[in-house]
């Protein structure tokens, strides 16, 4: 490596991409067009960042095979920044292993970093772990060892272990500090900021309150039923019921929990449920057709009983029956909590993490579009959605799993 490029190579890695661009703008060689295209991504011009990876893949040649993988690396992260995570993940994988054969550890780590970033964004918490399982995060530079501590927050807090996300925090901050890297100490504090606001609201007895995601772990260990509609889910300590798929289930569940201990009407429920404002003997018999089903499924958490009125929740060993709900309740929530990260997504990216049709998410930010709360910008698949974050909460991606779209 000449003394130019490896000038430029430093500059980069401490966040300096005017200082890397003076030394290597104007040479046309495989290195400097490297170097350009991540100075470009740190300054923000993804899309010329993308242009100037590729064309040094190419120029590296397939004899340069530690080369070419450094830039797949490259444009893997580029594609993460600009929230387009239909990329290949074999190819990274590939490359990652190509960097370990051949003793770049520190490009591999970045390269397991980013593939499990992805996983984490597309609400793959399992793969992640397991991903980052068994790796010594100790021989990385301040800067890599920050963004690890990230990675390890973000699990955590999907996970709903707040104490562990905290002290993962800790440790990022300080190497963070120690990186001296403006945007990467800005990313943690962030971060920080999250777990200090609220996470979810707590419906029981008629009373509503906010709640930090602290809050929400101590809820969900404790022997209390909590229908979940975060995930879409009725849990009692390590039982989790799930409902995300039965949508008229876990509604009349949210119902039932809601008014308890009081009963629920018949005809409430089935306003509820079926969105039906009035009820004949055929909603009805539906209505009793899917109590009995819930029923059902709930029989190792709680009964319910029939009323002269309608119907009650009776849980097993309980005493406390709560519903915890997203911090803002309206239409289309889940789809903003992940725009509210501030990043400009991709109609497919956003379709990949919700796991839902891409004409599905659509349709959804048409209408938020049409109600001023997101805005697009580009043509065709070079279109990109993005609002601003929700301020004074934290995004419904700090909980375990990523929500069924509305």
């Amino acid at each position: 490596m000449d003394a130019v490029i490896e000038a430029a190579a430093r500059a980069l890695a401490a966040g300096d991409p005017l200082s890397a661009l003076n030394r290597v703008a104007l040479r046309d060689d495989a290195p400097a067009l490297a170097l350009r295209g991540i100075a470009m991504a740190q300054l923000g011009d993804l899309p010329r960042a993308k242009a100037l990876v590729r064309g040094a893949a190419r120029a590296f040649g397939a004899r340069e095979a530690v080369a070419r993988a450094r830039c797949i690396v490259a444009e893997a992260e580029i594609a993460l920044a600009s929230r387009d995570l239909g990329w290949p993940a074999k190819s990274l994988d590939a490359a990652r292993k190509t960097l370990e054969a051949h003793g770049d550890r520190l490009n591999a780590a970045h390269a397991r970093q980013l593939a499990v970033r992805r996983l984490l964004l597309i609400g793959h918490a399992d793969e992640a772990e397991r991903l980052l399982d068994g790796f010594d995060p100790a021989p990385l530079p301040p800067a890599s060892s920050a963004a690890h501590e990230l990675i390890v927050a973000g699990i955590a807090m999907r996970r709903l272990h707040t104490k562990a996300a905290r002290a993962a925090l800790a440790r990022a901050g300080q190497a963070a500090r120690h990186a001296g890297i403006a945007g990467l100490t800005a990313e943690v504090e962030s971060a920080q900021r999250l777990l200090n606001a609220p996470a979810a609201r707590l419906l029981s007895r008629g009373e509503e309150k906010l709640l930090l995601l602290d809050d929400v772990e101590a809820w969900m260990t404790s022997d209390a039923l909590v229908v979940d509609a975060c995930r879409h889910a009725v849990c009692k300590a390590d039982s989790v019921i799930p409902l995300a798929s039965r949508p008229v289930l876990f509604s009349l569940a949210r119902t039932l929990a809601q008014a308890w201990p009081a009963d629920v009407t018949r005809d409430t429920l089935i306003e509820r449920a079926f969105r039906m404002k009035h009820a004949d003997e055929s909603h009805r018999a539906r209505l009793r057709v899917e109590i009995g089903r819930l029923r059902s499924m709930l029989a190792a958490l709680a009964d319910i009983s029939a009323t002269k009125r309608g119907f009650v929740l009776m849980p097993h060993d309980a005493a406390e029956v709560v519903v915890l709900a997203r911090p803002v309740d309206e239409e289309h929530a889940t789809l903003l909590a992940l725009l509210a990260d501030g990043e400009a997504w991709s109609s497919s990216a956003l379709a990949l993490a919700l796991g839902a049709s891409q004409r599905t998410v659509q349709r959804a930010l048409d209408s938020l579009a049409s109600a001023g709360k997101v805005q697009s910008f580009g043509q065709g698949r070079a279109r990109r959605w993005t609002t601003p974050p929700m301020p004074g909460f934290a995004t419904a991606l700090l909980l375990p799993t990523p929500l069924p779209i509305d």
